[in-house]
């Protein structure tokens, strides 16, 4: 079991405790050279991109960019953001793929069936699914939940954001990823 710093705190009210605020880990005009992210298998819970299939590896998405989402069923901001999650979805699924992992076995918050519930509770409509895959925690630096990360079309890792995020962000960071550039990321700001 991975210990995790918190289940994050919410991107509107700073505090005075820097432990609980959302950080954005890495950013498009730091990264000067991008890692490649871990492949590893997912087994759906749902949503119409896995209908049909019994598992499916990361490495199967790319070639459109990936918003990879690390959330589990008993962690509050988890659940408090998904609404968002699910408005970019709704909004920005022909172009960018976002996909929900469920990390909250290996996490004490929760099993694959409090997952399950969670997704089915929210009508959650996104694709979601969970690893058996234990070191994808530490390979992705889960270290707060929630936890999202930014993969290129070509499977590097973008960005990184620690802690809650809501849809605005998301685009922002999503739409950075997106941008054309021949001098990297971050070189297209706008």
């Amino acid at each position: 079991m991975t210990a995790l710093a918190g289940c994050g705190g919410r991107e509107a009210e700073p505090t005075s405790d820097a432990a609980f605020q959302p950080e954005p880990v890495g950013s498009a005009e730091s990264e000067a050279k991008l890692d490649p992210a871990k492949d590893f298998e997912i087994s759906p819970y749902g949503g119409a991109d896995f209908e049909g299939m019994d598992s499916v590896r990361l490495s199967d998405l790319l070639g459109r960019p990936i918003v990879l989402n690390f959330w589990a069923g008993l962690c509050p901001p988890c659940r408090a953001e998904m609404p968002d999650l699910q408005e970019f979805y709704d909004e920005y699924g022909d172009e960018i793929i976002l996909l929900g992992v469920d990390v909250g076995p290996f996490t004490g918050l929760g099993s694959n069936q409090t997952g399950r519930g969670l997704i089915q509770a929210l009508n959650i409509t996104y694709p979601t699914g969970s690893t058996e895959d234990a070191s994808v925690v530490t390979e992705y630096g889960v270290f707060s939940m929630p936890t999202t990360v930014f993969i290129t079309a070509d499977g590097k890792v973008f960005r990184k954001w620690s802690g809650i995020i809501n849809k605005e962000k998301v685009v922002e960071i999503a739409l950075d990823m997106l941008a054309p550039s021949s001098d990297g990321p971050g070189a297209a700001t706008g």
